[in-house]
């Protein structure tokens, strides 16, 4: 995958956490206790699966033990670290060239047993990962009828670029 295409998508993937955050702050926490519980957990699972990545990818300790954490943080205190998180990205990619993206590096699983991937391998892992768990989250909204943004990277593509939506 290009390193242009890698940058469009991590683009589309803040956006599309963006709205579903923005999504999830409608619901009302006392009507709907369990399921947002539900879908606030699969968040935060997707942003320590993106820390946990990230670290590999600088080369540092992430210090988790498991793919998500004990407590179940505030959806507006994951938000914000969910947005820090994805700007990270963005900002990796700006500053990585296509060579990197082959570079293998090893790294250790939260269960201990040791990995390999490449730069590339690991990007696109945590994209396909978000949008998975993100699409669970919109199934848990839909639960409660209420109506998931739209996650297509189609729609970034042409609320960013509405020139494309001319013929």
């Amino acid at each position: 995958m290009s390193l242009a295409m890698l940058k469009t998508l991590f683009a589309q993937k803040t956006w599309a956490h963006a709205e579903l955050y923005d999504c999830m702050a409608t619901v009302d926490p006392a009507q709907h206790a369990e399921p947002l519980h539900t879908a606030i957990r699969t968040l935060n699972h997707i942003h320590v699966v993106d820390r946990i990545f990230r670290a590999h990818l600088a080369g540092e300790p992430h210090g988790y033990t498991q793919s998500n954490t004990e407590e179940t943080p505030e959806l507006g205190e994951l938000h914000f670290a969910a947005a820090e998180t994805d700007l990270w990205f963005e900002s990796y990619l700006a500053d990585l060239n296509e060579a990197a993206l082959a570079d293998s590096l090893t790294f250790q699983f939260t269960d201990g047993d040791a990995g390999r991937m490449t730069r590339e391998e690991m990007l696109f892992h945590v994209l396909t990962h978000g949008a998975y768990h993100r699409g669970n989250v919109g199934q848990v909204l839909k639960g409660i009828s209420v109506t998931p943004p739209r996650d297509l990277l189609t729609k970034f593509l042409h609320q960013h670029e509405p020139a494309r939506r001319q013929g």
